[in-house]
């Protein structure tokens, strides 16, 4: 199985984003995604909804 992308992850990257919107930088983020998988946990699956959140701030 792969590695999938768990809170900590997203919390990095939704800071990275929301630091990037603060100072008025450009910010650039290169993803790949397979899709949600079944073993995930629910806080992993949210990642997701949390960066995009952020993203539409941007």
């Amino acid at each position: 199985m792969g590695g999938s992308m768990g809170s900590v992850v997203g919390e990095k990257i939704t800071s990275l984003i929301e630091y990037a919107t603060n100072n008025f930088l450009p910010l650039i983020l290169v993803c790949a995604f397979e899709g949600a998988r079944m073993q995930e946990g629910s806080l992993s699956l949210m990642q997701m909804a949390k960066i995009s959140s952020a993203l539409y701030d941007y």
